[in-house]
């Protein structure tokens, strides 16, 4: 009991230390020379600006595939792998009803795994099909 209560405050020690305010730099008042580096304009110039105003985003933040897809065509896409996902994960959980399934992991298939990445993937084309039907695709 000792080594938990040890643990749990060491946890909670550890997270509070996360939260604390930090001592703030010394300011050097001494010149220093700015140096510069082909790698600084470059880095900038490939960075694009990706606020917006206003109520939804346009359509270069999906990137440079997505952005010309249709919203229809994202929206079955987003169909697909949420069907993937609710498929996977009704497969997983009849394996588990085998006798011995647990035992020796049986229930667990790669391409149910595989499968169950269609939940993300479907919250995640399902907002750009959004985006891309505001901007009217």
């Amino acid at each position: 009991m000792a080594r938990l209560t040890f643990l749990i405050l060491a946890i909670i020690v550890a997270v509070s230390s996360a939260f604390a305010p930090m001592p703030r730099a010394v300011i050097s008042t001494q010149a220093v020379q700015p140096t510069t580096s082909p790698f600084d304009s470059t880095a900038l110039a490939m960075a694009e600006d990706m606020t917006w105003e206003g109520e939804y985003p346009p359509s270069k933040v999906l990137g440079p595939i997505m952005s010309k897809m249709p919203s229809g065509l994202l929206g079955l896409i987003s169909i697909v792998c949420a069907g993937a996902c609710a498929y996977s994960i009704a497969q997983s959980g009849a394996l588990q009803q085998e006798p011995g399934a647990f035992e020796n992991g049986s229930w667990v298939k790669w391409y149910y795994i595989l499968g169950s990445f269609g939940g993300p993937l479907a919250w995640g084309t399902h907002v750009a099909s959004w985006i891309q039907r505001k901007n009217g695709m």
